[in-house]
């Protein structure tokens, strides 16, 4: 009987801190000690437990003397979700767009490949400035934009997934028994692609949430009163000498979970290839 292989300690780890993430920003509203926007001036950067705080503050407050600690849990929550909402929008726009330039070759199958490449040699970050102060901000916009980052890449992989699977004989098999095009594709070759897919999108991913916290950073993402660990930054970056905890928090969640969820898709990605098994 063959061995079970075992998780590597790096891809355990990466696993239970994505785990602790979920769990903080579904259960953030009961965890919360205080209002994330209640204000206590009298108590304003107060330091943490462990450093002359108390444990009314677990990470202290910031200049407002606001709860750090309900605001980081918070803001979890909201960078997660819009995360896990920009790649969804992110995988699925690439994903029927290249399916469509690998059907339909010629002509539209030259302008799609053209549309990607253009947005290929667009900086994002510019591009996000200029559509956020053109249509202003809102939470639904900003997902929807944050969507659009990394498209490209995800059209360019499913073309080429869909070209290989549509050279195999299941897909000429199914094609000649008279199957629709949308059939072959999301009954036989999508679910074949799914995979490889799915590690492109623990790609993704993080790369969200560093533009989003980059966004939110310069004041162009989650607006007040909301919250987000780009907020988070930006607000503690005045105050990085006089009450670091206030950038030091938000700051170490944004690299853990970016590189957890990097260290998992190699994980899926060693375990889902069949060329590296």
């Amino acid at each position: 009987m063959r061995k079970k292989q075992k998780i590597d300690r790096p891809t355990l780890i990466a696993s239970l801190w994505l785990c602790l993430m979920l769990l903080i920003a579904i259960a953030a509203p009961l965890i919360a000690p205080h209002d994330i926007t209640a204000m206590d001036l009298r108590h304003r950067l107060a330091p943490p437990v462990g450093f002359g705080g108390t444990a009314a503050h677990l990470f202290g407050t910031d200049d407002l003397g606001r709860d750090v600690a309900s605001r980081l849990y918070f803001s979890i929550r909201t960078s997660l979700l819009i995360a896990f909402g920009a790649t969804l929008i992110s995988v699925f726009v690439g994903t029927a767009i290249g399916f469509v330039a690998a059907y339909f070759r010629g002509l539209i199958e030259h302008f799609l490949l053209l549309l990607i490449d253009v947005q290929a040699s667009l900086p994002f970050l510019i591009v996000a400035l200029a559509m956020l102060a053109f249509f202003g901000n809102s939470l639904v916009l900003f997902v929807g934009l944050m969507g659009l980052y990394g498209w490209e890449r995800n059209a360019r992989l499913a073309r080429g997934l869909a070209l290989v699977a549509g050279a195999q004989g299941y897909a000429g098999a199914t094609r000649q028994l008279g199957a629709h095009p949308m059939r072959i594709y999301l009954r036989h070759i999508l679910p074949n692609s799914a995979a490889t897919l799915l590690v492109a999108a623990t790609v993704t991913f993080p790369e969200i949430v560093l533009v989003e916290s980059g966004l939110s950073f310069l004041g162009l993402g989650v607006q007040p009163p909301m919250t987000s660990l780009g907020v988070m930054v930006g607000t503690g970056r005045e105050y990085i000498t006089r009450a670091p905890w206030m950038l030091l928090a938000p700051s170490i969640v944004i690299v853990a979970t970016a590189v957890a969820v990097s260290v998992l898709g190699d994980y899926l990605r060693d375990k889902l290839d069949p060329t590296l098994s």
